[in-house]
C-alpha cells in the first residue's frame, strides 16, 4: 500500500488500485498515522490533531469510532496507549521525500552534482499540492515539510547550476517571486543569469535584492550574496582550489613523524595511517601547507570521489565554470601540466575508489604527489605507509597546552604530573582524546578528572567536544563509531569478540576465541582497529572498551576456556628445564589469564577453581601469587566446591585466611591417595601453612612428604627437609641436604628449586661468617629469581642479604639492598614488613612495619624481630614461641639477652647458639650484648656462662627459657 499526503490524501493498494477512505476524520487520522509510520501515536495526540481546542464530549470514543471506520480500508494496530500504522516508510510520500532530500544534500556536499540533481528531482516531484491538506490541525508539521521542500529546491538548483545544462532562469524567477526574502534563491538566480551571459541582469537582480532588504528589514545583503555579486563584477572564472584549512591551535609533538615525512619528499604517495583521533589530518596539513585539500568524509559513494577532487581544485564551482565529460579525464587534463600536491583526507570509507583514482592520476600526471590520510592503506604498489602511534612523552605536553587554553595559568607540576600522566594513559595517549579530556578541566580538577576516568571510563566522560568539528570528531564515541560503521558484519563480529582479550593475544588465541581466520584479522589490522607487532595482536584500550560493549557473553566463556587449557598445558613444563620458555609464554598472557579468572568467579566458578590450581606454579615462580587473593576469596564464597586440589589452591591464595577453609584444606591434602595433579599446590601449602601437623618445635618430625615419585617431587621433598633442618637448629645436616638437592635441581634444569636451595645455603654461610661465599650464593639465587620476574622472592633474598651485609659492617650496601627491595615490593603491590623494618629510623617507622606484618606462619619471624627492635622483648618471645622453628626463637632470645643482667645475658646468648646450632657471626646486637656482659663479668666468667648455655640440647634450652 502506498499513501500520499503531500497534497490531498491518496491511497493505492498493492495492485495499484485506489483505496477509498471515507469521511474527513478517518482521512485525517490516516494522514497523522502515516506521518508517524511505525510509531505509536497516543490518543491525546490524535485528539489534538483532529479537534484542536474544541474536542467533543467523548473524544476517546470518537477516535475509536474513526479507527473502526479506517480499519475497513487500512490495517491499524492498537498497543494500549495509542495507534500505529505498520508500513514501509518509503511507501509514504512525505517520509520518502525526507529521505531523498537528505540523500541529495549529502551527494551535493560530496560533489556529486549529477546524482544529487537526479535524487532531488525525484524528491520534489513527489509533491502534488500543500502537505497534510486533510489534517485540520497539522499546520506545524505542514510548515516543517514546506520548509524542507524549499530547501530541497534550493539544493536542486545548486546541483543543476554545476551541470552543463544548467537550470531554468524562468523557474528561478518564479521561486524568487514566491520567496522574495530567500537570499540563497536570489544568489542562485544571479549565478544562473551570469552563466547564460546575462551579466547586466545578474547585477540588476542584486540591486533589486539590496533595495528590498533595506526597505523591508533595514539590512544589507549577506556576505555570501555580496561575494557572488563581487565575483560577477570581476567575471572571475579562474579555478579557486581548496587550501589546507587554517588551524586554531598549536601543533604539539610528532617531530619524528614530521621528520620522516620530510625524508619522503621523493615519494609520490604517502598514506598517513592510524586509528581515529591519532592526528593524521593535522600532521598532513602541517606538512603540506600549500597543497590542495580534499575532505572525503562526506563522500559515501565511490563514484563521487573524482567530483569531490574537482570541487577542491575549483573546477566544479557553483555555476561559474560548468563541467562536462568524464570527471577523471578532467582531473588528468588539469593536473598533468603542473607540479602539485593533493591531500586526500579521510579515505577509509571509499578506499577502493580513492585507490583507483590515485593510481590513474599518478600514472598520468608525473608532477603530482599525494598525501592520503586513512584508517587503512590504499593498497597500491609504491605506497609508503606512515603509521601514527599514540603520542609518547608529548602526550603530557599536549594536555598542558590544551588545558591552559580552558584554565588559564594551568601548568604540569610535580604535584599533578602523576594525575596528568594517568589521564593521558586512560585515553591511550590519542591526541583527540587528550584534547577532549583537557577541555573537561572547565568542570573538574586534574585529580578529579583522573579519578573519574578511572572509575567511569573515557567514553562517558569525553562526551563533549568542539561543536563546529566534524561529527566523527566531537566525542570519543563518535571517533571509534566512525571506524566501526565501516566494518563488514563479519569484521564487527570478530572485533566484538576480540575485545574480551586483555593486553593482546596470539594468533592462535584470536582464531580460537573469535572463531575466525587470520584473513579477517588482517582486515581489522588494515582498518586500524587492531595492531600487531608480527607476533601478538592488540586493541587500543579506547577501541577495546567500545567493542566490549558489543561482545557476546559466549566470547568471554570461550576466552576463559582457552586460557584454562593454556594454563593446564603449561603447568608440567614449569617443573622442567623448559620452565623459562613457558613462564615467558604465560607472562605474555598474564592479563588474559587474570581476566579469565575474574570473569569465571561469577561466570563459571568451576573453571575459576581449575585456573587457580593450574596457575599456582606460574604465580609463585614469577612472584605474582598475591594477585590471585581477591579472586580466590570470591571463589571460596561460592558453595559446592570445597573439595580437591583446586579448593586447596584457592585456600592458600585467599587473604584474609579463614580457619574453617584451612582445616578442610589440610584434610584434603592428607587424604590424597596418589600423586597430585598439580604438584605445586601442596608445595605452596607447605610454604604457606608450615608443617602439616602444626605442632610447635617438631617441624622435621611432623613434615609429611608430598606424594609422588617423579624426580621433581622427590627433590622438592628433600629441599623442604633441608630448609626445616636449618631452621630447626640443625644447620650442618640441613646444609648437606641442600647441597645435594641443589645438584639434583641443576640436573633437572629446574631453576626455582635451585634459587631456593642457593638462598638458604647463603643464609647458613652468613650465620657462620662466610661472607664471600654467602654473597656469591645470594647473587646466583637472585639472578634466577630475576629471570623469572619473581618480585616477591627477590624482596626476600635482598632483605636476607641486607641483614648479612649489616652484620659485616657494610651499612651502605645493606641500605642499597633494602631500597631496591622496597621498590620491588611496591611494584609487586605490597609493602614488605622486612623492608620497613630494615629502613626504619624511628619508633613510628617500626610501628608501621609491625602493622604490616602478618600474625601467621609466614609472618611470625619478621613480626618477632620488629617487636625486638621496639624493645618489647616479652612480646617478641611470645610471638616467637608460636613459630615451629627454633631459629625464630633464637633471634628473640638474643634480643632478650640485651636487657638481662650480665651473667644471664651470657647464658642466653649461649642458649641462642644451642637453639640455632651456630652463632650468627658479627650480629651487632649479639656483639654489643657480649661486650657489655664481658665488661661486667670479665672474660672468663662470660665464657663460662656462654659455654654453659651453648652446651644445652635444644629441649634443655627451651626448658630454661622464661
Amino acid at each position: 500500500m502506498r499513501i500520499g499526503i503531500l497534497g490531498s490524501l491518496e491511497v493505492t493498494g498493492a495492485n495499484g488500485a485506489p483505496v477509498t477512505v471515507g469521511g474527513p476524520r478517518p482521512r485525517a487520522l490516516l494522514v497523522l498515522l502515516a506521518l508517524n509510520a511505525n510509531r505509536v501515536v497516543g490518543v491525546d495526540a490524535i485528539i489534538a490533531a483532529q479537534y484542536g481546542d474544541e474536542p467533543p464530549t467523548d473524544p476517546a470514543g470518537a477516535v475509536q469510532a474513526h479507527v473502526s471506520r479506517l480499519r475497513r480500508s487500512v490495517a491499524v494496530e492498537y498497543d494500549g496507549v495509542g495507534y500505529r500504522l505498520a508500513v514501509d516508510p518509503d511507501d509514504v510520500d512525505a517520509l520518502r521525500f525526507e529521505r531523498l532530500a537528505g540523500e541529495g544534500r549529502r551527494l551535493l556536499a560530496a560533489g556529486g552534482h549529477d546524482k544529487a540533481a537526479a535524487v532531488l528531482r525525484e524528491a520534489v516531484g513527489l509533491w502534488r499540492g500543500p502537505a497534510l491538506a486533510d489534517l485540520p490541525h497539522g499546520s506545524a508539521q505542514a510548515a516543517r515539510l514546506a520548509e524542507l521542500r524549499l530547501g530541497a529546491l534550493e539544493d536542486l538548483v545548486d546541483a543543476e547550476l554545476a551541470l552543463p545544462e544548467g537550470t531554468s532562469v524562468a523557474e528561478l524567477r518564479s521561486l524568487v517571486a514566491a520567496n522574495p526574502l530567500r537570499e540563497r534563491l536570489r544568489g542562485q538566480l544571479m549565478r544562473a543569469l551570469h552563466a547564460t551571459g546575462r551579466q547586466a541582469e545578474a547585477l540588476a537582480a542584486y540591486e533589486d535584492t539590496r533595495r528590498l532588504l533595506a526597505d523591508e528589514l533595514g539590512a544589507d545583503p549577506s556576505p555570501e550574496l555580496s561575494a557572488t555579486h563581487l565575483a560577477i563584477l570581476r567575471a572571475d572564472r579562474s579555478p579557486r582550489r581548496v587550501g589546507v584549512p587554517a588551524q586554531l591551535t598549536s601543533f604539539v609533538g610528532r617531530a619524528e613523524e614530521m621528520a620522516r615525512l620530510r625524508g619522503l619528499a621523493s615519494a609520490r604517495l604517502v598514506t598517513v595511517l592510524g586509528p581515529g583521533g591519532t592526528g593524521k589530518t593535522r600532521l598532513a596539513c602541517e606538512f603540506a601547507r600549500d597543497a590542495c585539500f580534499v575532505d572525503l568524509s562526506p563522500v559515501e559513494d565511490g563514484d563521487l570521489v573524482p567530483h569531490a577532487v574537482l570541487g577542491a581544485l575549483g573546477l566544479r564551482e557553483s555555476g561559474f565554470v560548468p563541467s562536462a565529460g568524464d570527471p577523471v579525464r578532467r582531473l588528468v587534463s588539469s593536473l598533468d601540466r603542473q607540479s602539485s600536491t593533493l591531500v586526500l583526507d579521510n579515505c577509509e570509507q571509499v578506499v577502493d575508489a580513492v585507490a583507483g583514482l590515485v593510481r590513474t592520476l599518478l600514472g598520468a600526471c608525473p608532477g603530482l604527489s599525494v598525501i592520503a590520510t586513512s584508517r587503512e592503506p590504499l593498497g597500491l604498489t609504491g605506497e609508503t605507509l606512515l603509521p601514527l602511534a599514540p603520542l609518547g612523552a608529548d602526550a603530557v605536553r599536549l594536555f598542558a597546552d590544551r588545558a591552559a587554553a580552558v584554565r588559564p595559568g594551568f601548568a604540569v607540576t610535580d604535584a599533578n604530573r602523576a594525575d596528568v600522566a594517568a589521564i593521558c594513559a586512560a585515553v591511550d595517549r590519542l591526541p583527540l582524546a587528550i584534547e577532549l579530556a583537557a577541555a573537561r578541566l572547565r568542570q573538574f580538577t586534574v585529580a578529579e578528572l583522573s579519578s573519574r576516568l578511572a572509575s567511569d571510563g573515557p567514553f562517558r566522560l569525553l562526551s563533549r567536544g568542539d561543536r563546529t568539528a566534524a561529527a566523527r570528531h566531537r566525542t570519543l564515541t563518535a571517533v571509534v563509531e566512525w571506524s566501526w560503521d565501516l566494518l563488514t558484519p563479519a569484521e564487527r563480529a570478530v572485533a566484538a569478540r576480540f575485545s574480551v582479550f586483555a593486553g593482546g593475544a596470539s594468533l592462535a588465541a584470536v582464531e580460537a576465541v573469535c572463531e575466525t581466520t587470520d584473513d579477517v584479522l588482517a582486515d581489522l589490522v588494515d582498518r586500524s582497529l587492531v595492531e600487531t607487532d608480527g607476533r601478538r595482536y592488540r586493541m587500543l584500550e579506547t577501541i577495546r572498551l567500545f567493542c566490549a560493549a558489543r561482545a557476546p557473553e559466549d566470547a568471554r566463556a570461550a576466552h576463559a576456556r582457552y586460557y584454562l587449557a593454556l594454563a593446564e598445558r603449561a603447568d608440567p613444563h614449569l617443573r622442567r628445564a623448559e620452565q623459562l620458555d613457558w613462564l615467558a609464554t604465560l607472562s605474555a598472557d598474564h592479563d588474559n589469564l587474570m581476566a579469565a579468572l575474574r570473569w569465571s568467579v561469577l561466570g563459571d566458578p568451576a573453571t575459576g577453581y581449575r585456573l587457580v590450581a593450574a596457575l599456582t606454579a606460574y604465580w609463585w615462580l614469577s612472584g605474582r601469587h598475591s594477585q590471585a587473593s581477591e579472586s580466590a576469596m570470591r571463589l571460596l564464597a561460592v558453595p559446592g566446591f570445597a573439595d580437591g586440589e583446586e579448593y586447596v589452591a584457592c585456600v592458600v591464595h585467599a587473604v584474609p585466611r579463614q580457619l574453617s577453609h584451612w582445616t578442610r584444606a589440610r584434610e584434603i591434602l592428607r587424604g590424597l591417595d596418589g600423586p597430585p595433579r598439580f604438584p605445586f599446590v601442596p608445595t605452596v601449602w607447605g610454604m604457606t601453612a608450615g608443617p602439616w601437623a602444626g605442632a610447635p618445635w617438631d617441624p622435621v618430625d611432623s613434615m609429611e612428604a608430598l606424594p609422588g615419585t617423579d624426580p621433581w617431587t622427590m627433590a622438592l621433598n628433600r629441599l623442604s627437609m633441608g630448609i626445616m633442618l636449618v631452621l630447626d637448629g640443625r644447620p650442618a645436616p640441613g646444609e648437606a641436604e641442600l647441597l645435594d638437592v641443589l645438584a639434583t635441581f641443576r640436573a633437572l634444569g629446574e631453576r626455582w628449586g635451585m634459587a631456593q636451595a642457593l638462598d638458604w645455603l647463603a643464609e647458613v654461610a652468613g650465620w657462620r661468617g662466610e661472607w664471600e661465599r654467602a654473597l656469591s650464593l645470594w647473587a646466583e639465587s637472585l639472578g634466577y629469581y630475576e629471570r623469572f620476574g619473581a618480585l616477591e622472592e627477590c624482596v626476600d633474598v635482598l632483605c636476607r642479604r641486607a641483614d648479612s651485609l649489616m652484620r659485616q659492617g657494610d651499612s651502605p650496601g645493606a641500605h642499597a639492598d633494602l631500597l631496591r627491595a622496597g621498590e620491588l615490593s611496591r611494584r609487586a603491590g605490597q609493602e614488605a614488613p622486612a623492608v620497613l623494618l630494615g629502613l626504619a629510623r624511628s619508633p613510628e617507622d617500626l610501628a608501621e612495619a609491625l602493622a604490616a606484618a602478618r600474625d601467621d606462619f609466614g609472618g611470625t619471624p619478621v613480626r618477632a624481630r620488629i617487636l625486638t627492635a621496639l624493645g618489647r622483648h616479652e612480646e617478641a618471645m611470645t610471638a616467637a614461641r608460636t613459630s615451629p622453628f627454633v631459629a625464630t626463637l633464637a633471634a628473640a632470645v638474643e634480643g632478650l639477652a640485651s636487657t638481662a643482667h650480665a651473667e644471664r645475658a651470657a647464658f642466653l646468648l649461649g642458649s641462642a647458639v644451642a637453639l640455632r646450632g651456630t652463632a650468627v657471626a658479627g650480629d651487632p646486637l649479639v656483639t654489643a650484648t657480649a661486650a657489655r656482659a664481658t665488661a661486667e663479668l670479665g672474660t672468663e666468667a662470660f665464657a663460662a656462662a656462654y659455654a654453659h648455655g651453648a652446651r644445652q640440647t635444644r629441649d634443655e634450652a627451651l626448658a630454661e627459657l622464661p
